[in-house]
């Protein structure tokens, strides 16, 4: 049998290295896309528990002649981080503080740290690393190294390069250089010869550098920053290895520099009639040194408020360009009292009512989340449209931006393309997704004339065609724009020094790939068609369309906070965060590497630890719905095949359910009896966890004998109809008959439906639409007459509520379906939460005093929200907290057996941490059947449904009325 190199590398890799390798066909295909228009896939991929490991690493790649490519976060949008080789991924691994000296103000840190984990550990003295790109809660340190990276506030704390004490960095050849001040490296024969190469590089280099980085640009990170060889810069051979993108050295540990901020902030916003109004004013607020100078216009709030973000237009005021200028203080007072000096100073070149200062730091970061998730918000124009990088984040002398904008906007209405930009407008750096065509091939030349169009204005500014997303792939080519040829010689000679061979990251900045080579969409037609059963109506019924949603930013990867995503957060692998599933359907798409279609077991196995909590959905800055797209999967995937046994048992627990109210005990008794765990383990129900059981009568047995009780007014404040799911009509009746009991007390005539009903959720959930459809088609006639006399549907399920409101009318696309559609638009339209309907008017005389812990259902959250409900709960008297913390349940996922470990990591790392953080008596809410069931089931703490709490309430508040009349 025939060896190949891939087979024989991986082999020695496994046997070298610490760290996982993986050189799988999944593995492959995940690694081979980041941020950036770029496609390539590498031979395997290795994740290095310790800096030995990547040292092993490299030099198991070095003996095999084979390239490597650094990466962190994969967030470059410059295509940095993908290429031919093995990529060496340090994010899994390798992110810790090594060390940190309040005193010197220093950190040493890992290359795969997180920034957000470096700023925790930072913060407890006061103290921070001053550039925060808006990825800051998922980008590397090492990444932010390799493109010297800048964020929102490095107007007032420099560019990475400005903040790097000492690098600690590995060559192909196994030379260890620990780089600092000065050209030298260490003592050994290897670093003297990088030393000589580099001063001969200066002597012979010197004035054509002078004259090239000159004047000082606040944003240049285009090229090599060989301005910090030259001996009036220091020189400094750590700061010229900030922003080579790992095509010089590995990075094994950084030691940076921190900043002390300002303990609190004020964020003066100013609005303008457009952004060349707005990009003119920035000079004129410079010399007040503010902390940062963002711009955005009316263009990006408007996709904030389609992506659900309502209120973004409030937040901001009137105007049609905004300046975002933030200022600090020791408290709040003070920084507030900077804002309003600021815009003192301001008034005779303001309009009246153009500025006001936000203080109150909840507000402030809602506005923040507007311009921190432009890069995912532009990738979807105003009106509909695709957008993409490519020329992505240019930088211009700040004087010279407003003439950078007019003739940008004029480049695309010359080219016909549209796009929608935003940036760091106090140092001139505009970023921009423009809707380029990749799908055709006149779209891919068209997209290097616009490249080339761009790259010359940008220069005519004298500007840098990249101010913070470095080079890569899309911007290395058109250095010859920028440089003369003598200053690009140099930058060979500089890669040289330390990589002879052009090993490592090939192909960027030196060398450089075409800019339209490699790229991620191209004119090649899909391997399988793309068009989904599920009507997708966002993205046309195209899963190519969908999947490109994700453009690669990241923001599922975070580890702290936020709901998106629970399965990543608690294994860290690619392979289960939402952009690693969308890149593996869109793979599978391809049918390049992933070749199996709809049987893909890849696809399958990085699916299968998706929750389907729809965190993504409101999360994900595009609204990637991967809980939708797995169910398309699963849906194809099984077709004609036999399924897994839980989706026949929990896939049709309705059904199940609705069979054993007819002998309720017997089928509690068979459901969660210690003697029968080998039937529920052939059901693929994990045998450990302690089931509900059912109601000895059902709520709608039990209403059969229901008297409706007199509004208290004597006047019916709305009639509306209770939809009785399945947990609360057969497993928690109480959870109905209060709410109905509530309801009715705050003045509402409460109906049911005529027949049976049931959202259709597992069986949507798992892919088995032909049943989901009948089950809707049957819930949908039951409603007949209340959706036909306009009645509202209440729901206490916000599982079914999301059913019901999002994905019911997506299972019926089909034109045959058409009625069916327009029904189930309808009932969409008509659904409200039971608390949501109660925040319009409790009860009089209901109070709700104390502490209160609500736990907020993943699809309450990714949906309508929990702020009418919290807003009730307030209006009660309560003492609330909230988490959005996954319960790890997530209907089916938790009682299958196989996913027993990560539902409870996901808990322990949500729900049960938040519980953990409460007071005694602290009353525990949870409106979903999944969370309650996990509370009680890991925690022992009883939780209850709002429903039954407010009805509790409410007998109380009877009880000496009742007194009083006996």
């Amino acid at each position: 049998m025939t060896v190949t190199v891939g087979e024989d590398l991986a082999s020695t890799l496994r046997r070298e290295v610490d760290g996982e390798v993986r050189f799988d066909t999944s593995s492959r295909a995940l690694w081979a896309s980041d941020a950036s228009n770029y496609r390539i896939v590498p031979l395997g991929v290795v994740l290095p528990r310790s800096k030995e490991g990547l040292i092993a690493a490299v030099a198991t790649c070095a003996a095999h002649g084979v390239a490597v490519i650094a990466r962190g976060g994969g967030t470059s949008t410059g295509g940095q981080a993908v290429g031919p080789g093995v990529v060496i991924d340090c994010s899994r691994y390798l992110d810790h503080v090594v060390s940190i000296d309040p005193e010197r103000r220093l950190a040493t840190v890992e290359p795969g740290i997180i920034l957000d984990s470096l700023q925790k550990v930072a913060r407890a003295h006061g103290l921070a690393f001053g550039p925060d790109p808006s990825t800051h809660d998922r980008c590397t340190l090492g990444g932010m190294i390799g493109n010297n990276a800048c964020g929102a506030h490095s107007l007032r704390f420099g560019k990475t390069d400005d903040n790097v004490e000492s690098l600690e960095v590995l060559t192909y050849d196994g030379t260890r250089l620990l780089a600092g001040a000065g050209l030298s490296g260490g003592d050994s024969p290897a670093a003297a010869a990088i030393e000589s190469s580099l001063s001969r590089l200066v002597a012979t280099y010197g004035e054509d550098l002078r004259r090239a980085f000159a004047p000082v640009l606040p944003r240049r990170v285009s090229g090599y920053g060989l301005q910090h060889l030259l001996p009036e810069h220091g020189p400094n051979l750590a700061r010229a290895l900030v922003g080579t993108e790992g095509t010089c050295v590995s990075l094994l540990e950084a030691t940076v520099r921190l900043v002390r901020l300002p303990p609190v902030r004020a964020l003066v916003v100013l609005a303008f009639p457009d952004v060349y109004a707005a990009a003119s004013f920035v000079p004129t607020l410079l010399p007040l040194e503010p902390l940062t100078i963002e711009g955005i216009d009316q263009r990006v709030v408007a996709l904030s408020e389609a992506a659900g973000r309502r209120g973004s237009n409030e937040l901001l005021g009137e105007g049609g360009a905004w300046l975002l200028v933030e200022v600090g203080g020791d408290s709040t007072a003070e920084a507030e009292a900077e804002g309003r000096r600021l815009v003192e100073n301001l008034r005779d070149s303001l309009t009246p009512g153009s500025a006001r200062v936000v203080g109150e730091l909840l507000e402030q970061r809602a506005i923040w989340r507007i311009r921190e998730d432009g890069a995912g918000l532009a990738t979807r124009l105003p009106g509909g449209g695709e957008a993409f990088p490519g020329f992505e984040d240019a930088a211009v002398p700040p004087e010279q931006l407003a003439s950078y904008l007019k003739g940008f906007d004029a480049l695309l209405a010359d080219h016909g393309r549209r796009g929608v930009h935003y940036g760091h407008y106090g140092e001139g750096c505009v970023h921009i997704r423009v809707d380029f065509d990749f799908r055709s091939e006149r779209g891919v030349s068209d997209f290097r004339r616009f490249i080339e169009d761009g790259a010359d204005l940008v220069v005519a500014h004298g500007g840098s065609l990249s101010g913070e997303h470095g080079d890569g792939q899309a911007r290395s080519e058109l250095l010859h724009k920028m440089y003369p040829p003598s200053v690009l010689q140099a930058f060979g000679a500089f890669k040289a020094a330390f990589d002879p061979t052009s090993a490592m990251n090939p192909g960027r900045i030196v060398e450089a790939r075409p800019i339209d080579a490699d790229l991620r969409i191209t004119p090649k037609p899909f391997a399988i068609s793309p068009r989904t059963t599920l009507a997708l109506s966002h993205d046309g019924g195209d899963l190519g369309a969908a999947t490109r949603r994700c453009v690669g930013v990241g923001r599922c990867r975070r580890i702290d906070g936020g709901g998106m995503c629970p399965s990543y957060q608690v294994t860290r692998d690619e392979a289960h965060s939402t952009r690693g599933r969308a890149r593996l359907l869109a793979e599978m798409l391809d049918g390049e590497v992933i070749r199996d279609g709809w049987q893909s077991s890849e696809v399958a196995e990085a699916l299968d630890l998706c929750l389907a909590c729809k965190a993504c959905k409101s999360d994900c800055p595009v609204g990637v719905d991967m809980a939708a797209y797995k169910a398309e999967f699963l849906s194809r995937h099984y077709r004609r095949r036999l399924r897994p046994a839980s989706h026949y048992s929990l896939g049709f627990l309705p059904l199940w359910a609705r069979l054993g109210s007819l002998a309720p005990r017997l089928a509690s008794a068979l459901a969660t009896s210690p003697r029968l765990r080998a039937l529920r383990r052939l059901g693929g129900v994990d045998p450990t966890r302690v089931l509900p059981g059912l109601a000895r009568r059902s709520f709608r047995a039990a209403s059969r004998d229901y008297s409706a009780a007199p509004p208290p007014s004597g006047v019916v404040r709305e009639k509306v109809l209770l939809f009785p799911d399945t947990f609360s009509n057969f497993f928690e009746p109480q959870v109905a008959s209060g709410a109905r009991e509530v309801l009715e007390a705050a003045g509402y005539e409460v109906v049911l439906p005529e027949g049976p009903v049931c959202c259709g959720l597992t069986w949507y959930t798992t892919g088995q639409f032909k049943m989901a459809r009948r089950v809707l088609r049957r819930t949908l006639r039951s409603l007949g007459v209340a959706l036909e006399d306009g009645m509202r549907v209440v729901t206490m399920e916000p599982s079914c509520a999301s059913m019901l409101a999002e994905d019911a009318p997506e299972l019926f696309g089909e034109p045959r379906h058409r009625n069916l559609r327009e029904a189930a638009e309808r009932l969409a339209g008509r659904v409200v939460s039971f608390g949501a309907l109660l925040a319009d008017g409790a009860p009089e005389g209901l109070s709700l005093e104390g502490a209160v812990y609500a736990q907020v259902h993943c699809h309450e959250q990714a949906g309508s929200g929990f702020a009418r409900e919290a807003a009730l709960l307030g209006a009660l008297g309560a003492s609330l907290r909230t988490s959005t913390g996954c319960c790890g349940l997530a209907g089916n996922f938790g009682i299958e057996t196989e996913h027993r470990e990560v539902s409870e990591a996901v808990a322990r790392a949500g729900v049960l941490d938040a519980l953990s953080h409460g007071v005694a008596g602290e009353v525990v809410l949870a409106d979903g059947f999944s969370c309650r069931t996990q509370i009680r089931g890991l925690s022992g703490r009883d939780a209850r449904h709002l429903a039954e709490v407010l009805a509790e309430q409410l007998h109380r508040a009877k009880a000496p009325e009742l007194e009083q009349e006996l």
